[in-house]
């Protein structure tokens, strides 16, 4: 089973590999059955949703039906205004039909206008605050994507006392020496305010090419290479206090849960990073996010 660890300050203890429920968007009821099926093999009691995930939400409310106690059930908005967010909460409730989520997170606020409108006055983290004093949410976090989510989420935590936050994380992003700076002080402030740190993109091989064809289950091409998976998945639970955020790619579910599930902290750091540094050649990894380039999904 994977080790389950505090989530923050939260008094909830979570699996460290944490469903990207994404991948549940655009499924049958039946295939989503299967997929949520596999989260219990492996003790996987979080799960991460989102009102702009497709069909998402109404796919776990059968299963929240029946084991409501056994999963953290988090969604996330992409409103800004507090009007805007509290109906987007209220909405997720009757897709989930939930009486209370455990986390709302403001998803994606990387940018200096919506950063701006969601934190002032009149903001979707008043619409969250009121939610929460009304029992309808019990925390509230920050997600993002791009170079920026990790001071973007200093300056969220500087001004809001947030649960958690989400960031990118993988082999390739920690390369660049601002990015890797900017995720270093934020995993120390994490851990000095009890603040859940999430992560997502651990499995990312690069964005996809224009003439690949494959089938494609997630924005951008994954890792399928079983051992190559697996260093990926390690490279994320050796950090400690990390929670990793499975793809959105079902296809890859099982092989992520079988990594974590296996993952013991015994493997040197320099052996790793050499084994990760030949998948970057082998497997032609690059970054997701270049600051000026290619910022944004």
């Amino acid at each position: 089973m994977i080790e389950q660890v505090p989530f923050g300050s939260t008094g909830h203890r979570s699996a460290r590999v944490i469903f990207g429920a994404a991948a549940l968007a655009g499924m049958s009821q039946n295939r989503a059955d299967q997929v949520l099926a596999v989260l219990r093999e492996f003790g996987v009691n979080h799960l991460d949703t989102a009102a702009m995930y497709g069909d998402s939400e109404i796919r776990l409310a059968p299963w929240l039906k029946t084991a409501r106690e056994e999963f953290f059930v988090a969604s996330k908005t992409l409103e800004r205004s507090a009007s805007g967010a509290y109906a987007s909460i209220q909405r997720s409730l009757q897709r989930l039909k939930i009486n209370c989520i455990d986390l709302i997170q403001l998803h994606n606020l990387t940018d200096e206008e919506g950063w701006n409108e969601a934190m002032g006055p009149g903001g979707a983290l008043e619409g969250c605050r009121r939610a929460r004093d009304q029992g309808l949410v019990r925390h509230i976090g920050v997600t993002g994507h791009g170079t920026w989510a990790p001071s973007m989420h200093l300056r969220s935590l500087d001004e809001f006392a947030f649960d958690s936050v989400l960031a990118p994380y993988n082999f390739m992003m920690m390369q660049n020496q601002t990015y890797r700076d900017d995720f270093g002080r934020l995993v120390i402030r994490c851990r000095e305010d009890g603040v859940a740190l999430q992560t997502i993109k651990s499995i990312a091989r690069r964005r996809w090419q224009e003439s690949d064809d494959s089938r494609k289950f997630s924005w951008y091409e994954p890792l399928r290479d079983d051992e190559a998976i697996a260093r990926a998945v390690s490279y994320v639970l050796s950090q400690p206090g990390l929670f990793l955020n499975s793809s959105s790619d079902a296809t890859l579910l099982r092989k992520t849960l079988g990594a974590a599930d296996q993952f013991k902290d015994l493997e040197s750091s320099a052996d790793l990073h050499n084994a990760l540094r030949a998948d970057r050649e082998g497997f032609e990894l690059e970054p997701l996010f270049v600051r000026g380039i290619s910022d944004s999904i």
